[in-house]
């Protein structure tokens, strides 16, 4: 990787790449973000193809850019790629969109790669991720998941750093992402319907104000679009009148929806505490 920009120092990276050597076969469970793809990328180059598995969940849930993401990158790289369907939509305590939601998809997606042929199952969650309440990791750690960028230490600013040494500047820059689910207020159930208008929207907004941050976030009360600091603060009352309009002739079914534009706050669609979280 010659004299490329590196995470913090090389021992990280040789102890990644030690820890993958000693897992053996691996499976990758690839979401379309960052830390995943970043990962994916190096365990393939590390290990090569014979012996890392590439699975990327499909669903409601997951963007149309990660999809179309994973797969490019896996036709360029020549990945050993499936898509699968978790099975999550048919979990009645998914839907029901609790606290603790999270633990629900990740179960259902952990519990189908461990029941597959394909050595570990390697998730790209980091040590920044051990911070925020992340009841996904619980079900990582029932369906014995590894976490390879946790145990050789790597923070996020880590795996983009990573990113650029393998020469995948686009993924190093890619902003952070999480499923389309977590948009939806805590206690709403999780529809196909509204997920697909929270892509839509989100992509719309991206192409049509190029912002930093952009979430379609929808509550009890309506839709809220939530801007980086720089892109709200450019949008005139004007300007933010013609966007609610162009957005309800865009999707009809927005009509009877309050629409309203605020900071981006990260999480903001989660209520409740963690000590609410019940299985």
């Amino acid at each position: 990787m010659g004299n490329e920009v590196r995470p913090r120092n090389t021992a990280m990276m040789d102890l990644l790449a030690r820890l993958l050597g000693e897992y053996g076969e691996v499976t990758v469970a690839v979401s379309g973000g960052v830390d995943s793809m970043t990962l994916a990328s190096f365990a393939h180059r590390t290990l090569g193809r014979g012996r890392v598995r590439m699975v990327h969940a499909v669903s409601p849930a997951v963007p149309r850019a990660a999809t179309a993401r994973v797969r490019a990158r896996g036709r360029e790289e020549g990945w050993r790629l499936e898509l699968a369907d978790a099975g999550e939509f048919a979990d009645e305590r998914y839907r029901a969109n609790p606290v603790n939601r999270c633990y629900f998809c990740k179960s259902n997606l952990y519990g189908m790669l461990a029941a597959m042929p394909g050595g570990v199952v390697l998730s790209g969650a980091n040590c920044d991720d051990l911070g925020d309440y992340r009841p996904g990791l619980e079900a990582a750690a029932e369906n014995a998941v590894r976490h390879p960028y946790i145990e050789a230490a790597f923070a996020k600013a880590d795996v983009r750093a990573l990113a650029r040494a393998l020469n995948l500047p686009e993924l190093a820059a890619l902003p952070s992402s999480p499923c389309l689910s977590s948009r939806v207020e805590t206690g709403l159930r999780i529809e196909a319907a509204a997920l697909a208008l929270i892509d839509d929207m989100e992509e719309w907004l991206r192409d049509t104000l190029a912002p930093e941050t952009v979430r379609c976030r929808l509550r009890k009360q309506g839709v809220v679009i939530e801007l980086d600091d720089g892109t709200i603060a450019g949008l005139s009352p004007d300007r933010r009148a013609r966007l609610i309009e162009e957005m309800r002739e865009r999707r009809p079914d927005m009509d009877c929806r309050e629409i309203e534009f605020l900071p981006y706050g990260r999480g903001s669609a989660f209520v409740g505490q963690k000590n609410q979280a019940r299985r």
